[in-house]
C-alpha cells in the first residue's frame, strides 16, 4: 500500500506546472496560429518526414547504378550543370549547398570509378573542369526511365504554380537556414565563454592564494 502511494507521488506533476503546456519554439507572429506554435511544429516535422523519404528515394536511384546516394547526386549535378557551361568543383558545391572540400572528395571517388574526368580549365589554370565519361553518361541514361516514374509520383501533388512557389520558398529557406546555423553556433559559443572565464578566474585566485 505504501509502495503504491509512493509511485503515485512520483508520477504526480509538480504544483503549478501543466505537463501538457510547452514553451513556444518560435515567436514570429506570422508563424503562430492563435498564439500557438502547433502548426509550425507540424510543418517542421512534416519536412523531416519528407526529407527522410526523399533521401530513401535518392539512395534507391543510386543503388540502381551501383553508387552511394551522394555520389549519384554529384554525378547527375555535374551532368545537368554542364548544359549551362563549364562545370567545376565550386559550381557543384554552390549548386548542392555543400563545401568545396567535400565535393572534391566525392569527385575523386567518381573519377576513380571511371565516371567523370578532370581537365585543366582553358583560361584558369587553378580550376579543374569536370565532365562525365561515356560510362557515367550510360549509367544515368539507364537510370532515367525508372527515375522519371518515381519522381512523377513523388511530386504529383503539385501544380505548375505550386511547383514554382515551392522552389522559391525552399531556396529562400536554405539561405535563412544558413543564417540560423551561424546564429546557433554563436549562441552555443557565447554560453561556453562565461563558463571558461569563470574557471580561469577561479584558477587564478587559487594560484594567488598559494603564492
Amino acid at each position: 500500500m505504501a509502495k503504491s502511494a509512493s509511485l503515485a507521488a512520483q508520477k504526480k506533476p509538480a504544483a503549478g506546472k501543466n505537463p501538457t503546456q510547452t514553451s513556444l519554439t518560435i515567436s514570429r507572429r506570422e508563424l503562430l496560429v492563435n498564439g500557438s506554435d502547433h502548426q509550425f511544429r507540424r510543418l517542421v516535422h512534416s519536412l523531416l518526414g519528407f526529407l527522410a523519404r526523399h533521401q530513401t528515394i535518392r539512395d534507391g536511384h543510386a543503388a540502381v547504378i551501383g553508387l552511394a546516394g551522394i555520389e549519384y547526386t554529384v554525378l547527375i549535378s555535374i551532368r545537368h550543370l554542364s548544359a549551362l557551361g563549364d562545370v567545376h568543383v565550386r559550381a557543384v558545391a554552390d549548386h548542392l549547398h555543400l563545401s568545396g572540400a567535400f565535393v572534391t572528395t566525392i569527385t575523386n571517388k567518381l573519377m576513380a570509378k571511371g565516371l567523370i574526368q578532370k581537365a585543366s580549365h582553358p583560361t584558369d589554370r587553378r580550376r579543374l573542369s569536370l565532365t562525365l565519361t561515356l560510362r557515367g553518361v550510360e549509367l544515368l541514361d539507364r537510370l532515367a526511365p525508372t527515375q522519371r516514374q518515381v519522381n512523377d509520383i513523388q511530386f504529383d501533388c503539385l501544380s505548375a504554380k505550386e511547383f514554382d512557389q515551392l522552389l522559391d520558398m525552399v531556396q529562400r529557406l536554405v539561405e535563412s537556414s544558413d543564417r540560423a546555423v551561424a546564429l546557433q553556433r554563436y549562441l552555443a559559443e557565447a554560453q561556453v565563454r562565461p563558463i571558461n572565464a569563470s574557471v580561469g578566474t577561479t584558477s587564478g585566485r587559487r594560484k594567488s592564494r598559494k603564492s
